[in-house]
């Protein structure tokens, strides 16, 4: 009989024992190990090997069943011995009463004339009575020539120890223990060669081992239907390994737990379900074994082969793991969750672990549970687990009873499940926000979050429904709400019953003030009260502020061109969201703050915020309604920058239904017809450029400071030939910019009002510059600047002026090369050059500027033309406290270099600043 090469060494001690039981000397062995470790495949090969010698051989195995039975392995071992008791001659162990089976001193008698071998397998299952009648054996094992030879496991947790019994005899026999480990690489590479005739690849060996936990009997059994299937050991086989070695390992653990006593299987189970939680001595007290002692219950899982032995304490396979857990009834599985939680909160464990036990638990009906499953979403959610933090929520909701407390649970679970399943997040929501049981502050924050997720008409309906039943202040935000919702159509809240009243005049809340705020500044009526109200909507209490009202408030100060307030409030809303897992919004928050930013020039700012809003947007389920704002925002910002080649493939993807009926739907016309325009499809980009202007005039949005259409489109008209159209266009626009009053809505439709020839473009330039300049570096105040260059040189202007402007110009292309802008700047730089005569020995530039570094001369020529140091800082990607730096340093070189080429410069930079 063969043995795998592993036990090479053991079967050498074993041979020697046979070897001095020919020699009449006595002896007792055990073999102990995890189960699968091959110890009873040694008894069998001993057995074997000693027939083979001539001795005689008494082999028994213990098992389960008959784990209870008085002398059940005496009467094996004797079976085979007819001279001893009749009754045992037939293998009937004796169940009750005073009968003995024969002394040992019997069976001894019969050894003296035989050597004998007496082998026992599965001694952990020897009954009581068989290991004392063995214990005496060995005790007189001296007195004649025998072998006492027991293969087990140590996975028993109560009762003797079947090793120490054995051995424990005094007398002067030698007593050999062997004890088999797990699996050394080397073990596996021989038993690959001998499954499949060829060596494993690294690879191969590697994944065998880690597939079979190290377990001999699995690696064996899985080698042998790998090599079955006539696959060779190399690397490309690796997953058809893993497949059978799980299959085998589940296979493995399924008979390992029927052959377990039932105290070490509880054990197992308590380890599966909180051995990574609790530390060991309390999972001991999970399983009802806290009266015996940790040494023995650490050495009894240790010997089931299922665990590995860390710092920490014994730690179960995943594998394993799940096999355990999914070999109990779920009543079972339930109820050990739920002892298991509650031994953990008393142990002041994680709130994530608690949670994690609570999860597979029955309910527990206590507060704690309900704080802990709680905290551990909100845990969740923030660091963007929304999966875990869904199912957290959805546990606590079954564990409170308090109706506030499920309610504003409901709610937390709604804004976590818009994220993860948000067809239930939004019907949760509409619940609420129908419910007469649920608070007034509820259901408008539940509205508030329903609509800015995307909203529909049934929410709709729903806020119109609960306007009688709700009080005053919570009556005057659901109004604000419904027309946050549904602003620029008027005619469908008449639709709604019972209808909801109008936006009161003045507001009577700050959720009223920051949407009348929007209404006026779409609508390019009363700047200064669009301002005063959005002001007000972003000053009220946090507790009582709403994302979408706040959200319309710092648009409206985009509209107003108060951007500083207006990023400071986008700002300060983000993170609110950040800090209450109201994630579903931050994609709609990044977007308005990018388009922003874009507006102000800042495009590295705006880019930066467009990647986050499409990272937000790709992990939670954003609503179509507003997806058509993040892809226009994004294409404008990579035509602005130079990235044309990431916006046309944006540009003609199509969109479902639902974002066609979106509000944000004609600034992605917007966007597209400047894509077509770039080009060179003028006439598709008009019609594009059309189509977004009929959508906002049908929604009531004629201010060009919110979407410059018609500029555009005036642009591209004239160059196709419409110039009647065209000019009506840019009146148009020139009108209602005027009324609108915002300083860079009028420079912008300056600048494309009129024809393009005559002295009036020269004009135009020079107005639309000097009311651009007043606000921030953004793409109209580029263009203001080119067209002043071009024009005053084309009308033989002020050559300082044109310099002055191009000049600026090249400082505020420069972070962005690849830019229109920056192509254009550098192609009047080559026109000047041409066209410009030598200059006069009196009109050389200065030395003093002259020895100025490049980042000096930029820096300092933005501070001539009256930017702050931290729009500069901003301008060049850079810190405020480099600016400086910059500007100190060139200050000191002009001083030093004189007086008069200092004030020489000044003057030029003065005076180019006054005719601008």
């Amino acid at each position: 009989m063969s043995v795998p090469p592993r036990h090479a060494r053991e079967q050498a001690v074993l041979a020697s024992v046979l070897t001095g039981l020919s020699a009449r000397r006595s002896a007792v062995v055990t073999v102990t190990g995890a189960t699968g470790f091959g110890q009873d495949a040694l008894a069998r090969w001993s057995s074997h090997n000693a027939s083979a010698r001539g001795l005689r051989v008494l082999s028994a195995r213990a098992t389960p069943a008959e784990s209870g039975l008085r002398y059940g392995v005496v009467a094996q071992l004797l079976a085979s011995l007819p001279g001893l008791r009749a009754d045992l001659a037939e293998g009937s162990p004796l169940p009750t009463g005073h009968n003995c089976p024969p002394a040992p001193a019997e069976l001894l008698h019969t050894c003296r004339q035989q050597p004998t071998l007496l082998a026992v397998e599965d001694a952990h299952w020897l009954d009581a009575e068989s290991l004392r009648w063995l214990h005496l054996l060995a005790r007189r094992a001296s007195s004649a020539p025998v072998v006492l030879l027991a293969a087990g496991s140590a996975a028993t947790v109560s009762g003797p120890d079947w090793r120490e019994v054995v051995v424990s005899s005094p007398g002067p026999v030698g007593v050999r223990e062997l004890a088999l480990g797990p699996l050394t690489a080397a073990h596996v590479a021989d038993a690959v060669l001998d499954a499949c005739g060829a060596p494993g690849a690294e690879e191969f060996l590697v994944a065998a081992h880690r597939a079979t936990a190290g377990n001999p009997a699995v690696l064996h059994d899985t080698l042998c239907h790998f090599a079955r299937q006539g696959h060779p050991p190399d690397a490309k086989r690796v997953p058809e390994l893993r497949a059978i070695g799980a299959a085998v390992l589940d296979d493995h653990v399924d008979r390992g737990l029927r052959g377990l006593p039932e105290e070490t299987v509880s054990l197992l189970h308590a380890l599966a379900v909180c051995g990574e939680v609790l530390e060991f001595p309390l999972v001991c007290v999970l399983a009802g074994l806290r009266h015996l002692g940790e040494a023995r219950v650490r050495a009894a899982v240790a010997a089931t082969g299922f665990v590995s032995t860390t710092p920490t304490g014994p730690r179960l396979d995943r594998r394993v793991r799940t096999r355990l857990l999914e070999g109990m009834s779920h009543s079972a599985r339930a109820d050990l969750h739920a002892r298991a939680a509650e031994l953990a909160h008393r142990a002041a464990a994680d709130d994530r672990a608690v949670a994690r036990l609570l999860l597979g638990a029955r309910p527990v009906g206590t507060a704690w549970a309900v704080h802990a499953l709680k905290r551990a979403g909100r845990t969740a959610g923030r660091e963007g687990d929304h999966t875990r933090s869904t199912a957290c929520l959805a546990r606590a909701l079954r564990e409170a009873t308090d109706p506030t407390e499920r309610a504003q649970l409901t709610f937390d679970l709604a804004a976590t499940e818009l994220v993860t399943l948000p067809e239930a997040g939004r019907r949760r929501l509409a619940e609420l926000v129908r419910s007469r049981d649920t608070a007034p502050d509820l259901r408008v924050r539940a509205l508030d979050l329903a609509l800015t997720d995307g909203g529909s008409d049934v929410l709709r309906q729903a806020a119109a429904e609960a306007l009688p039943t709700t009080p005053g202040p919570e009556r005057d935000d659901l109004i604000a709400l419904f027309w946050a919702a549904d602003q620029a159509a008027p005619e469908r809240a008449e639709l709604m019953v019972p209808e909801v009243p109008a936006l009161p005049d003045p507001p009577a809340s700050p959720a009223q003030a920051g949407q009348r705020a929007w209404q006026l500044a779409v609508r390019g009526v009363n700047l200064p009260v669009a301002r005063q109200l959005a002001r007000a909507a972003l000053a009220a209490p946090a507790r009582r502020a709403l994302i979408l009202p706040r959200l319309s408030a710092c648009r409206a100060l985009c509209l107003t061109e108060d951007y500083e307030e207006a990023e400071a409030g986008l700002t300060s809303l983000l993170a609110e969201l950040h800090l209450h897992d109201l994630g579903v919004a931050v994609p709609h928050v990044l977007t308005a703050r990018a388009e922003l930013r874009l507006r102000c020039g800042r495009l590295a700012a705006a880019q930066r915020d467009v990647a986050a809003a499409e990272t937000a947007a790709y992990r939670v389920a954003r609503h179509p309604l507003s997806m058509p704002h993040l892809r226009a925002v994004r294409l404008l910002v990579d035509l602005e920058s130079g990235h044309h080649r990431d916006a046309l493939p944006l540009a003609p993807e199509p969109e479902t239904r639902p974002a066609r009926d979106s509000g944000y739907w004609p600034h992605l016309l917007f966007a597209r017809g400047l894509v077509h325009a770039s080009e060179g499809d003028l006439r598709m980009a008009v019609g594009l450029l059309k189509e977004c202007g009929r959508q906002l005039l049908n929604r009531h949005e004629p201010n060009p400071a919110l979407i410059p259409w018609r500029s555009f489109a005036a642009r591209l008209l004239r160059m196709t030939g419409g110039r009647t159209e065209a000019e009506r266009l840019s009146r148009d626009e020139l009108r209602l910019a005027r009324g609108w009053g915002a300083a860079g809505a009028i420079g912008w439709a300056e600048l494309n009002a009129g024809p393009d020839a005559g002295q009036d473009r020269l004009s135009r330039a020079r107005r639309a510059v000097h009311l651009l300049r007043s606000g921030p570096a953004s793409p109209g105040y580029l263009r203001a600047l080119a067209e002043l260059a071009a024009a005053e040189r084309a009308k033989n202007g002020s050559r300082i002026t044109a310099t002055a402007a191009l000049d600026e110009l090249s400082v505020l292309t420069s972070t962005h090369p690849h830019s229109p802008m920056a192509a254009r700047t550098r192609l009047l730089a080559r026109l000047a050059q041409r066209t410009e005569p030598q200059p006069r020995p009196a009109d050389a530039p200065s030395p003093a500027w002259a020895e100025l570094s490049p980042r000096e001369a930029r820096t300092a020529l933005l501070a001539a033309h009256g930017h702050s140091n931290s729009h500069i800082a901003e301008l060049l990607s850079v810190s405020r406290r480099t600016v400086e730096l910059r500007l100190s340093s060139a200050y000191t070189k002009l001083r030093i270099s004189g007086r008069q080429e200092l004030r020489a410069l000044v003057r030029a930079r003065e005076g180019a600043r006054n005719v601008c």
